[in-house]
């Protein structure tokens, strides 16, 4: 009874079954798990370490890291705990719903892994191929471009600005929050780029002059905009004429939950990206899907156009100088 007990009390928190859920799905690291439920990485460690005491999970170092799995034991139909097991499985479709944020973070994780060749660039037959990478290969098609001057808007924690500094003559970063700002020009400072510049401000109302930009980025920033059409009007000023928009943004989901994480719009569909970027006043605009994997209710899409050569001054308004 004592052993029940204990049991019983260990699963009454909701982030110990949170946990047990995901295990059941998928085995993930701390890191991955802090990312999904949201709370310190010593939450999660101490949450896991109680689980693994009550040996309901288990643990195994590979690649680096040491990966969190549901016990097998658990799920053995004659094994002692069958019966809690198949009735926390019920339980845990019941609360499907609830957990619909916890299932596409897990996505978003997953995805992550994948594209960042975790297992050293796996193939999908097996083969290893040693030093295949996303990222090197977008860092060498950067190498082609002439030197730009770059805007970008809602630049977040800076990863692009920094990627983009490499091969950019000159990258202004805005974003809204001061602290954001502050941990990403930390991350450029030990990068020791000297061509950045940061920019506290709204993407709806940019503290640039006009046609200061070759290239303006909104990369996961237009669905936090209150206005689409006004981030987009100012992308436009800040071109030069000739210059390009590019935009990374969600098709259209169903994820309600994200308007936690500051999202104002669900996505956009392909139509309405197209519109939106017309009705600014860009040509040869473009919109197709970058990114989708199955499972993943979340499918990038890819949006691009041009501002017109010869603009008229009635399209723009006049911009403050820096």
């Amino acid at each position: 009874m004592i052993s029940t007990s204990s049991l019983l009390r260990l699963l009454g928190d909701e982030v110990r079954l949170r946990l047990l859920r995901l295990l059941s799905v998928e085995a993930l690291n701390v890191s991955e798990l802090t990312s999904i439920l949201g709370i310190a990485q010593s939450g999660v460690s101490r949450h896991l370490g109680l689980l693994r005491e009550a040996g309901l999970v288990t643990e195994e170092r590979s690649g680096g890291y040491t990966w969190y799995r549901l016990a097998p034991g658990l799920r053995d139909p004659d094994g002692p705990q069958a019966r809690l097991w198949a009735w926390l499985e019920d339980e845990f479709a019941r609360a499907a719903p609830s957990v619909a944020a916890d299932d596409a973070r897990l996505q978003e994780v997953l995805r992550v892994r994948r594209e960042s060749f975790l297992r050293h660039g796996e193939s999908r037959d097996g083969q290893i191929v040693p030093g295949r990478s996303w990222a090197a290969w977008a860092r060498a098609l950067g190498l082609l471009l002439p030197p730009l001057d770059v805007v970008d808007l809602g630049c977040g924690d800076g990863y692009l600005t920094i990627e983009m500094a490499a091969w950019a003559r000159r990258v202004v970063a805005v974003d809204r929050s001061a602290e954001v700002l502050a941990r990403s020009r930390e991350r450029a400072a030990r990068r020791r780029l000297k061509n950045i510049e940061w920019r506290q401000g709204d993407f709806e109302d940019v503290p640039l002059p006009d046609a200061s930009a070759d290239l303006v980025l909104l990369s996961q920033a237009l669905h936090h905009a209150e206005r689409p059409d006004r981030a987009l009007a100012e992308a436009s000023r800040l071109l030069r004429p000739g210059g390009r928009l590019l935009v990374l943004d969600l098709r259209s989901h169903d994820e309600d939950w994200v308007r936690t994480l500051g999202d104002v719009w669900l996505g956009f569909s392909e139509p309405q990206l197209r519109d939106l970027l017309a009705d600014a006043g860009f040509e040869d605009v473009d919109v197709r899907v970058g990114s989708r994997s199955k499972g993943d209710p979340f499918v990038v899409l890819i949006a691009v156009g041009t501002r017109p050569a010869a603009a008229s001054r009635a399209s723009t308004r006049q911009g403050r100088k820096s």
